[in-house]
């Protein structure tokens, strides 16, 4: 049985150059946009998701300190990422730890660039976050999630959830 641990390290890359000022990621959150249903043969209200469709999604940069790396993502246009993972993960039938790779690819221009504070011998807290119009999570070179906005695709675990609305469409 493969138990999955812990992250063991990240590395964040923008348009291919490394960004070594980043600390921490907070990655995007998925929240399906909604109506609210109500009427006959329907005991109240239900917040229906519309299929493939997802509210603003976003991912925040954390900086220890301003840096060249933190005022080039705040250039007001699209910024491509690519964030990769090392997850530690424990075979409990052989007893070892085996390492799982994790992609993540987010294509988004800047939303809030926040410059963080100055404190004697502290850290400035910098913190910029992109509005996400492309996401796709990768794992162990699998796709488990893609999510093209202006394309249409809504891919997850393997199931591409706009396909027919493309058709509908005339898209394909």
């Amino acid at each position: 049985m493969n138990v999955p641990e812990k992250l063991i390290n990240f590395r964040v890359y923008n348009n291919g150059a490394d960004l070594v000022g980043s600390a921490d990621v907070t990655l995007p959150k998925l929240n399906a946009m909604t109506q609210t249903v109500k009427g006959a043969g329907i005991a109240g209200e239900i917040d229906s998701p519309v299929l493939g469709h997802y509210s603003s999604t976003e991912v925040e940069i954390n900086f220890r300190t301003i840096d060249k790396d933190s005022i080039t993502l705040a250039s007001p246009k699209g910024h491509h990422l690519d964030i990769r993972g090392a997850q530690q993960v424990y075979d409990s039938s052989t007893g070892e730890y085996v390492v799982k790779k994790l992609k993540l690819v987010v294509r988004g221009v800047p939303k809030t660039d926040d410059l963080g504070k100055l404190d004697v011998g502290a850290t400035t807290d910098t913190k910029l976050t992109l509005e996400c119009d492309y996401i796709k999570l990768t794992i162990d070179g699998k796709t488990e999630i893609e999510l093209d906005k202006y394309n249409y695709i809504a891919n997850i675990g393997g199931v591409d959830y706009l396909a027919d609305v493309r058709d509908a469409l005339g898209l394909n």
